[in-house]
């Protein structure tokens, strides 16, 4: 296998549509958020690039779909065997361009692996059932592919979450026209085409475009797209769905999340803090699922808020290609100026600082805000940065009413020694997924990962939700003998 997969194409300066190629939109340069420097450099699509595409997958996706289940699932496992053959290259470039520290490049790579596993064992599932009929007459139903598949991917895990949706799309029979994110279509894009390619994927199935939001548009919009996967923010996912549904097109939207943590008076203190740490500063806290409020019952709140403050102060902030750090830098230093935004707002109307708050460009210091009520930015707003926002909370009731109190509804967790009112709680709470004792930031190939209202629209990715977003129901019905009917 190839052992320096990164250099085994000329990308640099395009795109893969077909070919690794220009393209007519110009070229987008990336941008490493920890020095500011350029990266790289890609052909950018324009909306006449994207049409090309949509036509170039359609026209290849009725072979790659006819291809024995076998051969298919070849590519997957073999584009596993190339990226464990590739780990370090690609976690330097997850690192680089993402801002991530190098144990969360590993966890995308894993995760990716993982992906591609579960992508080739697919192919080996049921895909249809044989429904109750009258004698003389077979009743099927069995699901087939969408045909083309468009995937607009997130900066945030860029390798893990294009691969999310591109993979199983995929493995169903779909061509793929994908737009990664322009601030890391290294990451979210070339990487896995590259994978895909070295294992054998069959030109024209898989188009790779980054671009700005006209490209997007014109994806979602194009007619030989029959599906759009969206991961990204809730304001973003609002105007695809609206376009998407303007063209009658099966949508799956995976949003924002306003998360809660709710840590009961009975809870493990330290493991709470441990996994509360976790939640919100794992990655900068750019994760839809991270903590965006830690719910602490009156009891234990000043012990947790003290105990988060002083992990925010011995966590070091910088560039994680050269420094061992815990906190790496945000996106763009745009980010950065809103979630310092955030934070001053709700100073301002009362939040106590006990750690960080402030900003150098794209780094923001590990933050903790106390006394934080229902009616501070904080409190609402979906955050992207590394803030502890926590509130207190007297009673049960009072917990579960302060975490439905958002129109988002991702991810919780509840940490209580009690397992059976720590379920109660749970039971309540309008998200698409929970855990008990446990934080908000857990993810698996193999679960279905989705949320409700403003975090999405009932949509899921993984495990036993891909056949059903992949693919479509067909009814098929076979006579021995037509029938003769009255008319």
């Amino acid at each position: 296998m190839n052992s320096n997969l990164l250099t085994a194409t000329e990308w640099t300066g395009k795109a893969l549509s077909g070919h690794w190629t220009s393209l007519a939109g110009g070229t987008l340069e990336v941008i490493e958020p920890a020095t500011g420097e350029p990266l790289a450099q890609l052909a950018k699509a324009s909306p006449a690039d994207i049409r090309a595409a949509c036509q170039g997958a359609r026209q290849s996706q009725k072979a790659w779909a006819a291809l024995p289940y076998g051969e298919r699932a070849k590519v997957f496992r073999r584009a596993a065997g190339l990226l464990e053959d590739n780990r370090a290259a690609y976690a330097e470039w997850i690192v680089r361009e993402t801002g991530g520290i190098p144990p969360k490049a590993m966890f995308e790579i894993d995760s990716v692996i993982h992906l591609l596993h579960e992508a080739a064992a697919m192919l080996t599932q049921p895909r249809g059932l044989v429904l109750p009929s009258v004698d003389g007459v077979s009743s099927i139903a069995r699901r087939v592919p969408h045909g083309v598949v468009g995937v607009i991917s997130p900066f945030n895990f860029p390798f893990l979450l294009t691969s999310r949706a591109t993979l199983p799309a995929l493995a169903c029979g779909n061509a793929v026209v994908l737009k990664p994110d322009p601030r890391t279509p290294v990451t979210g894009g070339v990487l896995l085409a590259l994978l895909l390619q070295a294992a054998g994927l069959p030109a024209g199935v898989l188009h790779m475009l980054p671009g700005e939001a006209d490209a997007g548009e014109a994806l979602v919009s194009d007619p030989d797209v029959t599906m759009i996967s969206f991961t990204g923010s809730t304001a973003v996912g609002r105007r695809v769905g609206e376009l998407a549904g303007r063209h009658l097109k099966k949508v799956a939207l995976e949003l924002g999340g306003k998360n809660a943590l709710l840590i009961l008076d009975d809870a493990d203190l330290e493991l709470a803090v441990c996994g509360g740490s976790w939640a919100s500063w794992l990655h900068q806290g750019q994760i839809c699922m991270s903590a965006g409020r830690h719910l602490v019952q009156r009891k234990l709140v000043e012990t947790y808020a003290q105990r988060m403050a002083e992990k925010a102060r011995a966590l070091p902030v910088g560039n994680p290609h050269t420094s061992p750090v815990a906190i790496g830098p945000l996106i763009t230093e745009k980010q950065a100026a809103n979630v310092h935004r955030i934070v001053q707002q709700s100073i301002a109307m009362g939040a106590r600082l006990l750690a960080g708050g402030s900003q150098d460009g794209r780094f923001y210091q590990p933050t903790v805000l106390a006394d934080v009520t229902p009616d501070m930015p904080v409190f609402r707003e979906e955050i992207f940065g590394p803030v502890v926002s926590i509130t207190a909370f007297d009673s049960d009731a009072e917990a579960v009413a302060l975490a439905n109190d958002t129109e988002y509804g991702l991810a919780a967790g509840v940490h209580s020694r009690d397992i059976g009112r720590a379920m109660a709680l749970a039971e309540q709470l309008n998200v698409g997924l929970v855990h008990v004792n446990d934080q908000t930031v857990n993810d698996d190939g193999t679960m279905p990962m989705g949320g409700r209202g403003a975090s999405g629209n009932g949509s899921r990715h993984g495990g036993p939700a891909n056949w059903d977003e992949f693919t479509q129901w067909q009814w098929t019905t076979v006579r021995n003998t037509a029938p003769a009917y009255p008319l």
